[in-house]
C-alpha cells in the first residue's frame, strides 16, 4: 500500500540498490544498449555479492557481438530484476567498466586470473566492493507454489470490455469441476500497475490463492490492471475511484457467468485493493462478503507516515530523527492537497524543506532525505513534487477508509500480518475491527498472523527487501485462515 509501490521512499530509494532495482522490476524500465569495443576474453556470466546491510546476489552477463564489442545485461536474482541491459561495456587489457541502471551505476573491476575479478560498485556517490566469480550456473527464481498445469479444474483466460469507456479487461476464471452453481469471488491487487496475478519479484500470489480456492470448490476471477497484460485502458493519471469503476466491470461479467451461485459473490482484496473492495460493497448490496488482506483500516496520510516510519526503522533510522522528517512530510502533503498548480507547489515544497533544513540536524538531514546541499535538495524536491502531484496519490493520502467501512451490511474477514510494514496491523486492522464492530455486518472477523509480512510470506528479517528473497509465496496458514472462513460464512 503506498508504495509501488511500494513503491519511494527517498533515502531508502537513493541509498539502496535494492529499493532501486525493486522499482526497475516494478514499473518496467528498460535501458537501450550501446556497444562500445573490447576484449572478448570478459564474455561468460559473473556473479558477485554486493553488502548493502543484507547481502544480495548481482550477476553480469557478458557477451560478444558480431563487430568484436561487448554488450551486458544486469541480473539481480535475489531481487528478481533479470536482463537489465547496460549502456555500456568497455575493456581495456585486463580491466573491465560497466554503466548500468540508465548510468545511475557504475562497475569497474580487474581481471586476476580466468576466473576472477576484483572491483567495485559505485551508486549515487557510494562506493561498494563486488569481486567477481566466472559462473556457469543458470540464474533461476525458485517459487514453489506457483500453480502449474494441468490443473484440477477449468482455467479459462478471457476477454470482457467495459462499452462506455472503450476499455478491454483480460482475466482467468478458474471454476470448479462439477455441475455447480458455486460461490466466487472476484480478487482485486494492491496498488501500482500490476498482471491478473499479482505478479511481483516472480511471485504471483493471486494465481495461489485462486489455485488453492478453486480446489476447495469456488470459482475465482482474477483481472490485469488496466495497461497491463491483455487490459488495455491509461494507467497514468487514474485513481482508486477509476480502478473500483474497473473492478465493477469485473464483478458485473462474473454475475454473467452461468457457473456462479447469484447469492454468493464476494471481492477480495489485497492492499488498496483493500480498500476498494469495501468502496463497491456499500454501493452493490448484492456483494456477499468481503476479504480483505492488509486493507486501510486508518485514514491513509496516518497509515503513509505509519509506514514511513516503519521502512525507516528498517533501515536504521533513529525514531528522533524519523519524526522530525514526518513534521515536514506532513507540511508538503498538506500543501499538496491546496493545489493543482505544479510549479507553485514546488515553491511552496522548496519553502518548506528549505526552513526545516535551517532548524535541523545537518545528520538528521542527510540520513531521511539525503540532502547534503542546494544540488540534492533540488534532486529531493523533484521527487517529492512528482510523487505528491500524481492524481492517484492525491486521491490516496486524502482518503479515510473508516466511514465506508461503517457503512457496509456484508460478511467481513480482515487479515494483517504481524510483520507487515506498509500496511501495520496495531492500528490497521484494529481500525477496521473497530468499523465493523459498529457497522451491520451480520458476520466479520479480523485476524493478525503471527510471523507474516506484507505480502503474506513467512519472513525472517520482514524487510521490504526480503519479499523477492524468500520463496514462498503465500503462507499456507493464510489461505487456511481464507479458505476455512469461506467454508463457514459462504457455502
Amino acid at each position: 500500500m503506498i508504495s509501488p509501490a511500494v513503491k519511494k521512499i527517498r533515502k531508502i530509494v537513493d541509498q539502496s540498490l535494492v529499493m532501486f532495482l525493486k522499482a526497475v522490476c516494478t514499473i518496467g524500465v528498460f535501458f537501450s544498449a550501446l556497444h562500445c569495443s573490447a576484449q572478448t576474453s570478459f564474455a561468460g556470466s559473473w556473479e558477485g555479492k554486493l553488502n548493502i546491510g543484507t547481502t544480495i546476489r548481482l550477476v553480469f552477463n557478458i557477451k560478444d557481438t558480431t563487430d568484436n564489442n561487448l554488450y551486458s545485461t544486469m541480473d539481480s536474482p535475489d531481487q528478481a530484476a533479470m536482463d537489465i541491459a547496460c549502456s555500456h561495456t568497455v575493456a581495456k587489457e585486463d580491466s573491465i567498466f560497466i554503466t548500468t541502471l540508465g548510468g545511475r551505476a557504475k562497475y569497474s573491476g580487474k581481471k586476476i586470473d580466468g576466473n576472477y575479478i576484483l572491483g567495485e560498485f559505485r551508486q549515487n556517490g557510494h562506493k561498494l566492493t563486488l569481486d567477481l566469480k566466472k559462473t556457469d550456473k543458470a540464474i533461476t527464481l525458485n517459487r514453489p507454489q506457483t500453480p502449474k498445469p494441468p490443473f484440477e479444474y477449468i482455467s479459462e483466460d478471457v476477454v470482457y470490455h467495459n462499452e462506455p469507456n472503450n476499455i478491454q479487461f483480460g482475466a482467468t476464471i478458474t471454476i470448479p469441476h462439477g455441475a455447480g452453481p458455486f460461490p466466487a469471488v472476484l480478487m482485486i491487487t494492491g496498488s501500482g500497475q500490476q498482471n491478473r496475478d499479482e505478479e511481483l519479484f516472480g511471485h504471483r500470489p493471486f494465481a495461489v490463492i485462486a489455485d488453492y480456492l478453486t480446489k476447495k470448490g469456488y470459482i475465482v476471477l482474477r483481472v490485469d490492471d488496466r495497461g497491463i497484460g491483455k487490459s488495455t485502458g491509461e494507467f497514468s493519471g487514474a485513481t482508486s475511484e477509476d480502478f473500483k469503476n474497473d473492478a465493477i466491470v469485473s464483478l458485473n461479467y462474473l454475475r454473467s457467468r452461468k457457473e456462479v451461485d447469484q447469492k454468493k459473490i464476494g471481492l477480495m482484496g489485497h492492499s488498496e485493493g483493500g480498500m476498494i473492495a469495501p468502496m463497491i460493497a456499500v454501493e452493490d448490496k448484492g456483494v456477499d462478503f468481503l476479504v480483505l488482506l492488509a486493507a486501510p483500516g486508518v485514514p491513509c496520510l496516518q497509515l503513509n507516515e505509519e509506514q514511513l516510519a516503519a521502512l525507516f526503522e528498517k533501515s536504521g533510522v533513529k525514531k528522533e530523527s524519523t519524526d522530525e522528517y514526518l513534521e515536514l512530510y506532513e507540511k508538503m502533503v498538506k500543501s499538496s492537497l491546496k493545489t493543482d498548480d505544479k510549479e507553485e507547489f514546488r515553491k511552496q515544497v522548496n519553502k518548506e524543506v528549505t526552513e526545516w533544513r535551517a532548524k535541523t540536524p545537518s545528520y538528521v538531514v542527510l540520513e531521511t532525505t539525503n540532502i547534503s546541499d542546494n544540488r540534492s535538495q533540488e534532486k529531493f524536491v523533484d521527487g517529492i513534487v512528482n510523487k505528491l502531484s500524481d492524481p492517484w496519490y492525491k486521491y490516496l493520502i486524502s482518503y479515510n477508509p473508516q466511514p465506508t467501512l461503517r457503512k457496509l451490511s456484508c460478511k467481513v474477514l480482515a487479515l494483517n500480518g504481524e510483520k507487515d510494514i506498509q500496511v501495520l496491523p496495531g492500528s490497521n486492522l484494529v481500525g477496521v475491527k473497530e468499523c465493523l464492530d459498529k457497522s451491520h455486518s451480520p458476520e466479520h472477523e479480523t485476524l493478525e498472523l503471527k510471523g507474516l509480512n506484507h505480502l503474506f510470506q513467512s519472513c525472517k528479517t520482514c524487510s521490504f527487501q526480503e519479499y523477492a528473497q524468500l520463496e514462498e509465496t503465500f503462507s499456507p496458514t493464510a489461505l487456511a485462515a481464507i479458505s476455512d472462513w469461506m467454508d463457514k460464512n459462504v457455502k
